[in-house]
């Protein structure tokens, strides 16, 4: 009987050591299912299972060792080899490591290739890039702006780019990675050990649960478009210790990635094809950038309030304004709008002082994918 018990402690935390990781790891199924409450249940009480299960290992140890040596000391390190690579080798965050030497330089002293794609932020008259091949390893960096702290965020399965502020109930919080659902990065604020959604900033789990992040609107571009909107903007540099990692991510930007994971579906309107989604009064819609490439400037109208999408002559950076009317038409030259009245920036600025700048929408380019999941009445 002692026996046995030792041999159920030994699959008890093999079991559960697999199950801890395989819901919020991309492992096959794991990320379609909604498993997000089994397994916060199982990461809050990781420490009761072990135990029961480390007792049950005492209490049979004896036997089954007498029983058969190698045998009991096989399985033994069998069960001590998956607790240690699923708790550190598998682990989100030591698979993915943070940058503790975040450097951020003019555009006179950057060694940032300007055709490289970035998340840019402006806030209070300050600028920042960060180029989301250094982002979409990090997942998360944190830094401040105009003396205010930010956590800019890329998930590179979902191809989702969000600026927030770690700020939860009214005090600054850090984060760590733990993991994924639906594919989209976790993070897990070290006061509550809450977790939160990625591409919404979202607690989806945990004692904060139903609580966001504020969001400050950002702006994916090529870092060419981005210097010349915002010239004194500085922009993330290359941490060296991770050159190796930054390089494996070196095609992401372009879709030339081949695993099922990063890669790019051409085609329109397939899982891992990418568009481009807003919402406008908790309307959204999914924009097919296949189509958005042919067409460069794309008009619509949604919940009664005319929009625009511009692409710009990079074929990368885009920007989504409200109209001020269904018949307000744009034609771009460069960096410059033009609807016949008046001349805006291409962030939409007006150049006439007596006429309003244009109202920026939040416009993000994700995998098709992420974007229905987590807004699943979408239009398209």
């Amino acid at each position: 009987m002692a026996k046995k018990i030792y041999y159920l402690g030994i699959l008890g935390i093999v079991l559960f050591e697999i199950a801890n990781v395989y819901f919020i790891m991309p492992m096959p199924g794991s990320q379609e299912m909604n498993s997000i409450d089994l397994a916060y249940f199982l990461y809050s009480w990781r420490w009761i299972f072990r135990l029961v299960f480390i007792l049950m290992l005492l209490y049979g140890f004896k036997a089954a060792f007498q029983k058969s040596k190698i045998l009991s000391l096989i399985f033994f390190v069998i069960a001590i080899g998956i607790g240690y690579a699923t708790n550190y080798v598998m682990a989100a965050d030591s698979m993915f490591l943070q940058t503790h030497n975040l450097k951020m330089s003019d555009a006179s002293k950057s060694k940032i290739n300007t055709s490289r794609i970035v998340i840019g932020i402006t806030y209070k008259g300050e600028s920042r890039a960060y180029p989301i091949q250094f982002l979409g390893y990090h997942h998360q960096v944190f830094d401040t702006i105009a003396q205010h702290p930010i956590l800019v965020t890329y998930c590179t399965v979902c191809r989702s780019g969000r600026v927030f502020e770690p700020i939860v109930n009214g005090t600054k919080e850090t984060f760590r990675l733990v993991g994924m659902d639906h594919f989209n990065a976790m993070f897990e604020d070290q006061t509550t050990k809450s977790w939160w959604r990625q591409a919404t900033g979202e607690a989806i789990a945990g004692t904060l649960k139903g609580q966001s992040l504020p969001e400050l609107p950002s702006r994916q571009m090529s870092l060419k478009q981005w210097l010349a909107l915002n010239p004194k903007s500085l922009i993330m540099q290359m941490d060296k210790g991770f050159k190796t990692e930054y390089d494996s991510l070196s095609n992401y930007e372009s879709g030339r990635r081949k695993g099922n994971l990063t890669r790019r579906d051409t085609l329109s309107w397939k899982d891992k094809s990418w568009i481009v989604g807003i919402t406008v009064d908790n309307q959204s819609k999914a924009y097919d950038w296949n189509d958005f490439v042919k067409k460069r400037i794309i008009y619509d109208v949604i919940n009664n309030k005319p929009i625009v999408l511009i692409l710009a002559n990079d074929n990368t950076s885009f920007i989504a304004f409200e109209r001020s009317s269904k018949e307000q038409k744009f034609n771009l030259t460069n960096t410059v709008l033009n609807d016949g009245q008046n001349e805006y920036t291409f962030l939409g600025q007006s150049r006439n002082p007596l006429i309003r700048d244009l109202k920026p929408i939040k416009a993000y380019q994700e995998y098709w994918h992420s974007w229905k999941t987590f807004h699943p009445f979408t239009l398209k």
